[in-house]
């Protein structure tokens, strides 16, 4: 086969039994790989109802067609499962270097199920796979973790790591990718914790096979120079980060400011990408093959590390009512070394400075507290006093202290920063995502604010459950073979289909990859439906329903999600309670998951 590799690793923990098998080709046409292959397979092989934190649940890490090859942003991995934080079938994705080295070892997947009995890591190098005693570094950060095993000779190999929150089962706790960056959102480090599994390297040597590798170095040229024309990426993104974002939105009245209260501050320009470059700045950083470079390498009075993104920067600052960016990129850092997830870490929080606002809570923890933020945060990791109930989340805080309505979340996953009531599309986006609310699953935001490809009414409910459908499913497709979701900011999936019909000579259309990219997501959902959830689950909080901002350029605007549902279903081809109907399945290749 050209692209794909047709092998896979099977580890389980309880045994140590380490098995190499072969994935068939009809599964890897069909599901391309990445998310697509993650997906399949964790259906196939889970149970239903399982717990999430038992030895029955597995972890999927997938590669895609894609991956190392000469096409830009293909470094990234994959890695499906069931999330301990919402019961969700859930997928999440990572950039840096991984990935590359992974597939270059001649798989496109490793799959872990059981439990080991004693804290371990695995080490895979080409066909060199082992399990080795991990006792050394249980209990470390992921720095000092990770210096420990480059002095032991790790040091050419790429790193998946927990840290102490993941070894905690702190719901949120992400699985660090060479440190900084991560397999972040829905628990997923606190699974690799449940299995004492510390850490994952690799490096390969073997070369991908490209069936034609003169037409696909065109295409790369071609994508590459409209990566350098296109304004986002050549200079948004390049120039500031994904902080680039912070007064765009802002500006927009959708900028999330005390756990959703208001969605506009004069102070926002505090925490811009701007400031973020002019004052802590060090030099841009990229993941494999990557010409963007939106990472940033950054300083503070007392530490150094990556970023923070527009996400954890928001989450960990204004979304806790803190302007003050040295405070947010030190609170940023720390939860890199103890591996928690900046989003739900930020949100969970601010939810408790609300319920402490509303009475419903005595911690003391008030917006605004720049000081306690870190103390806060190691609280959380570490699960001591208060943190052990921040630690299970915004949802199941917010419904021990009897204030459910002050949970910013979607099936448990707390809500990125973007404020439906400013792009109610993208809002929609937030109430169907299958792994709940999430903004990388369906960006609508790149139509309803950026203009990207073209500018919509923000407020209309008009076509938006086409748009977000189509979105979703192209996200899909970009995840299973799998590229930066930022390439489509310069080239479509037109350049997409040309990259994998190159590399697997395999012709590929657009109709073809939209296909399999709604295919993905119905089978997300089938999995979704078998574990309980329904249409009551496709919904927001009532803040965004019932609460209209009052000032800001998006004062006076609320979510009407009732209508934006209904419309979503019909698209979708699903029945009026939310699930796919036997047209839909047979279009799909589909059957419905018992």
């Amino acid at each position: 086969m050209f692209g794909w590799f047709d092998k896979f690793i099977e580890i389980d923990l309880t045994t140590s039994k380490i098995n190499i098998g072969t994935i068939p080709e009809k599964i890897l046409k069909n599901y391309i790989g990445g998310r697509g292959l993650g997906i399949k397979l964790l259906t196939d092989l889970i149970k239903p109802k399982i717990d999430p934190l038992g030895p029955d649940n597995i972890l999927i890490f997938t590669v895609g067609p894609l991956t190392a090859t000469s096409v830009p942003t293909s470094g990234r991995s994959h890695l499906a499962t069931k999330s301990p934080l919402t019961n969700t079938i859930f997928e999440s994705n990572t950039g840096g270097f991984w990935g590359y080295n992974f597939k270059k070892c001649g798989f496109m997947a490793l799959i872990i199920k059981g439990k080991s009995q004693s804290p371990i890591y695995i080490k895979i190098e080409d066909i060199n796979i082992s399990i080795e005693s991990a006792s050394n570094i249980w209990g470390l950060d992921v720095n000092k973790a990770s210096s420990i095993l480059d002095n032991e000779g790790n040091k050419k190999f790429n790193s998946l790591m927990i840290g102490p929150a993941g070894e905690n089962l702190v719901k949120f706790a992400s699985i660090m990718n060479d440190c900084h960056r991560a397999f972040g959102r829905g628990g997923v480090g606190a699974i690799m914790g449940s299995k004492n599994l510390k850490a994952i390297l690799v490096k390969g040597s073997k070369k991908i096979p490209i069936y034609d590798p003169k037409n696909l170095s065109n295409f790369v040229k071609t994508a590459n120079d409209k990566l350098i024309e296109a304004p986002i990426t050549s200079q948004g993104l390049s120039e500031f980060g994904t902080a680039a974002l912070v007064n765009i939105i802002n500006f927009y009245g959708l900028f999330p400011i005390n756990n959703f209260q208001k969605g506009f501050d004069k102070r926002a320009n505090l925490v811009s990408g701007e400031v973020l470059k002019k004052n802590y700045f060090i030099k841009k950083e990229s993941c494999y093959g990557c010409p963007i470079a939106c990472g940033r390498l950054t300083k503070t009075k007392t530490m150094t590390g990556k970023g923070p993104e527009y996400e954890s920067l928001w989450a960990l600052g204004p979304e806790c009512g803190i302007f003050d960016l040295e405070y947010i990129t030190n609170a940023n850092y720390f939860c890199n070394l103890l591996g928690l997830d900046t989003i739900s870490t930020g949100v969970t929080i601010s939810c408790e400075m609300e319920l402490n606002q509303r009475g419903l809570s005595n911690t003391g923890i008030n917006f605004g507290d720049k000081e306690k933020l870190i103390d806060i945060i190691k609280k959380i990791a570490y699960r001591k006093d208060f943190g052990d109930e921040l630690a299970e989340g915004s949802y199941n805080l917010a419904e021990k202290r009897g204030g459910i309505q002050y949970a910013m979340q979607v099936k448990k996953l707390e809500i990125p920063a973007y404020d439906p009531r400013g792009a109610v599309g993208h809002g929609l986006g937030y109430a169907t995502s299958n792994r709940g609310a999430c903004h990388l699953r369906g960006f609508l935001i790149g139509l309803e604010i950026l203009g990207t490809p073209k500018l919509i009414d923000r407020f209309s409910p008009a076509s938006k459950a086409n748009l977000l459908k189509n979105a979703q499913d192209e996200a899909a497709v970009i995840d299973s073979l799998i590229t930066c979701k930022f390439l489509n900011y310069s080239v479509g999936l037109d350049h997409l289909a040309r990259f994998i019909t190159a590399t697997t000579g395999i012709e590929y259309s657009i109709e073809n990859l939209m296909e399999i990219g709604e295919r993905i997501f119905n089978l997300e959902r089938l999995f979704n439906l078998r574990e309980g959830f329904s249409k009551n689950d496709d919904t927001l909080p009532d803040r965004f329903l019932n609460e209209p901002f009052t000032e800001g350029s998006s004062s006076g605007n609320t979510v009407d999600i009732e209508l934006l549902i209904n419309d979503y279903y019909l698209v979708r081809g699903w029945d009026i309670d939310g699930i796919p109907t036997h047209q839909t399945l047979k279009k799909l290749n589909l059957i419905r998951l018992s």
